[in-house]
């Protein structure tokens, strides 16, 4: 018995599949968004929150005899702005990596309008790849705009000079600069992870806070599991063992060794999350 042909599928004159929900659509829509504009408030209101308190505290570097980065913040406006991305990396600039990267496909789901794109229709992968695109694009920008600000106040605060190096000496602002380009795209590699994790928790779930919480909890327990010692070697395997690797970019010799096994850690963790993203919502019931 012949097997009956399934019926043609009909689709509108001009449909697109890969004209369905542009990126530039998409990124508007998610700039408007009351969640962005306060991540950005925080993230801009950080360097001055930092500066009155060194105003208020005097040298941070009066009380101690031993220099590290955090004591060189008033030297120069690369400095401070070095400082600055060494007091959010450890957790601020965490937040709104999960945050752009986790609500994303989750608040759709809760706002009920999920199944309406996909009927749109707009195909599951075409929303994917928007979606991230533009997750990580805003998580980009949020690591970019610490600096700069930094950079903007520090600059106006302590003047501009060469960044002065916890170890000893100085490198010119020339080279200051194109080393705070290699620890700003480090950081944003070592957060892939945390994109990653959010990512996947927001296609498996319909509760946004949900998946933001979820993917900083476990980059909160990766941390904790870098600081027991008893795992040894096993810590080479953690993420978190190489977010401070772009310390090396701030000495006198710039160091590739530790921010090249962090890459390679945090890029293969994330390609398997983003794979299991992918591959668990073409089989999911959209039913929100």
């Amino acid at each position: 018995m012949s097997k009956l042909a399934e019926p043609p599928v009909e689709v509108a004159d001009g449909y697109r599949a890969g004209r369905t929900l542009p990126f530039r659509i998409e990124l508007v829509r998610q700039l408007k968004r009351r969640r962005t504009m306060v991540m950005g408030g925080v993230l801009f209101a950080l360097p001055i929150i930092l500066l009155i308190a060194f105003q208020v505290g005097g040298d941070p570097g009066g009380n101690n005899n031993r220099l590290n980065l955090m004591d060189t913040a008033t030297a120069s406006g690369a400095n401070f702005a070095a400082v600055n991305l060494f007091s959010g990396a450890g957790f601020l600039l965490v937040i709104p990596v999960a945050l752009f990267c986790g609500d994303t496909v989750a608040s759709e789901a809760s706002w009920s309008s999920l199944r309406y794109l996909l009927a749109a229709p707009v195909p599951r992968a075409r929303l994917l790849w928007s979606k991230l695109a533009v997750g990580l694009s805003l998580s980009l920008a949020a690591l970019v705009l610490l600096p700069v600000v930094a950079l903007v106040v520090g600059t106006a605060a302590y003047g501009w000079g060469p960044l002065q190096l916890p170890t000893g000496g100085t490198l010119p602002t020339g080279t200051a600069a194109q080393r705070l380009l290699i620890v700003v795209a480090y950081i944003m590699v070592s957060q892939l992870v945390t994109a990653a994790l959010a990512f996947y928790l927001s296609t498996r779930t319909d509760a946004p806070l949900g998946a933001v919480g979820g993917a900083v909890f476990l980059t909160i327990i990766g941390s904790v599991l870098d600081e027991v010692t008893a795992l040894g070697d096993w810590r080479d395997f953690l993420p978190a063992h190489w977010q401070y690797a772009w310390l090396d970019a701030v000495r006198p010799q710039l160091e590739w060794s530790d921010m090249i096994q962090g890459t390679s850690i945090s890029v293969t963790y994330a390609l398997v999350l983003f794979a299991l993203a992918f591959r668990g919502f073409a089989r999911k019931d959209i039913v929100s």
